[in-house]
């Protein structure tokens, strides 16, 4: 078993010997008979190969998993972030940088036991964690993972780095299983939700979520530089104020709290089906950038990434 700092151990093992992880495995795959497992709750039956919002089925579908080295930097450490891209996503946001995967389907069907052992393996080559990305479809087959996993020897921290338009319900499955949750805060405003990534509702779906993750898990806590739990939450900002930074950052720190560990991206560009869109068909400015920081601290927020990629920002 692998021990951090000051006797750290991830929240599944702690589930593993009482029984209860398995108790929620067939708990949460008993969702996907009519599916419930995200807000959509399209009520598909994907035991049987039906599809719904997602187009997820009856199995996992991943895209790759290597080890992740310009994730946020408490993930990060010297070894990387062990990631698994999962394929299909929830949601149809027109500028997302993955759409190939997210969108298009690349990617393979797998058993739970494969994906046990590619979490076996990251964790072999030293990464720090397992990093779940848009595992939010997927949770029944992840789960049921997790355990075959930790069965074997899985004992590096859960990483959940999900969207954010997520069910408290299927959160709850999670609770005492994950480490570290890692959402995006998308938006503040739902029409402009619904314009840019299909769900209308998301920024109240989303708040709700994240208030439940850290309910569970509490702030980000780092031993030795790396992240062990917590909740680290990612804002991606948009050209011309759509993703409500202002809103999202008095949410976070009023009722999340001030000490959340907030990754405010620069990173956005527009690809895929962003330049039909002449609102985000431009990369943000530096005045764009600067306001959003600006916002965060007036808020009382201090905890920000000091990892940041270089990018050239354009004036308008």
């Amino acid at each position: 078993m692998r021990i951090f700092g000051r006797g750290f151990v991830p929240s599944y093992l702690k589930l593993l010997g009482s029984g209860e992880l398995k108790r929620r495995v067939e708990e949460a795959k008993d969702l996907l008979k009519s599916c419930t497992v995200c807000p959509w709750k399209c009520g598909v039956d994907r035991t049987s190969g039906e599809k719904g919002r997602c187009r997820g089925g009856k199995k996992a579908v991943v895209a790759s998993y290597h080890p992740h080295f310009g994730e946020e930097s408490p993930l990060v450490g010297r070894n990387g972030s062990g990631t698994i891209f999962f394929t299909w996503c929830n949601m149809r946001c027109v500028f997302c940088q993955n759409y190939e995967i997210s969108q298009l389907g690349e990617g393979v069907e797998v058993e739970a036991e494969d994906l046990a052992r590619f979490m076996l393996h990251l964790q072999g080559i030293g990464c720090h964690n397992i990093n779940l990305v848009s595992p939010t479809h997927f949770v029944p087959q992840i789960l049921e993972a997790i355990y075959i996993a930790a069965m074997a020897g899985l004992s590096i921290p859960i990483v959940y780095n999900t969207g954010g338009y997520d069910s408290v319900e299927t959160l709850k499955l999670l609770d005492g299983v994950v480490d570290i949750y890692m959402p995006d805060m998308k938006y503040s405003d739902p029409d402009v939700s619904k314009r840019l990534s299909g769900p209308q509702d998301y920024p109240e779906v989303n708040r709700a979520a994240v208030k439940e993750m850290h309910r569970q898990v509490g702030d980000l806590e780092i031993e030795d530089g790396i992240a062990v739990r917590g909740l680290l939450i990612r804002h991606l900002v948009l050209p011309n104020g759509l993703s409500g930074t202002k809103e999202v950052m008095s949410f976070i720190a009023r009722e999340i709290s001030k000490d959340s560990y907030v990754n405010i991206m620069d990173q956005y560009r527009p690809t895929y089906k962003a330049m039909d869109y002449k609102e985000i068909s431009r990369r943000i400015t530096k005045e764009e950038l600067e306001e959003a920081f600006d916002f965060a601290r007036k808020e009382g927020l201090w905890r920000f990434d000091r990892k940041r990629p270089f990018l050239i920002l354009l004036d308008r």
